[in-house]
């Protein structure tokens, strides 16, 4: 039987437009889920490329590939600063319901 070699899915390969990464991290930040966030935030960065964030969001690239990774724990400094270097803005509205 032959074997159908298969590799990791990864979202950042898919983000291509501005438009897809704003919906992409609005649809993690809709979940509520932290960690959801900040895995958004990483192939979002990954996307754009992870050494030109970190350098436009003033961090070292290691820092920000540890603090975008499934264990990290970003503070809100560092997700604020992400954001901005990805040229993305947060905003709050009312919840509804």
């Amino acid at each position: 039987m032959k074997r159908t070699k298969t590799k990791a899915w990864d979202a950042s390969e898919h983000l291509r437009s501005d438009g897809e990464m704003v919906a992409y991290l609005e649809a993690a930040l809709e979940d509520g889920d932290p960690v959801l966030v900040t895995a958004a935030l990483g192939d979002i960065a990954r996307a754009r490329g992870m050494t030109k964030v970190a350098r436009d969001a003033g961090l070292g690239r290691e820092s920000l590939y540890k603090a975008l990774s499934p264990d990290g724990n970003p503070e809100l400094a560092t997700v604020l600063r992400v954001v901005r270097a990805l040229g993305l803005r947060l905003h709050v509205v009312p919840a509804t319901g």
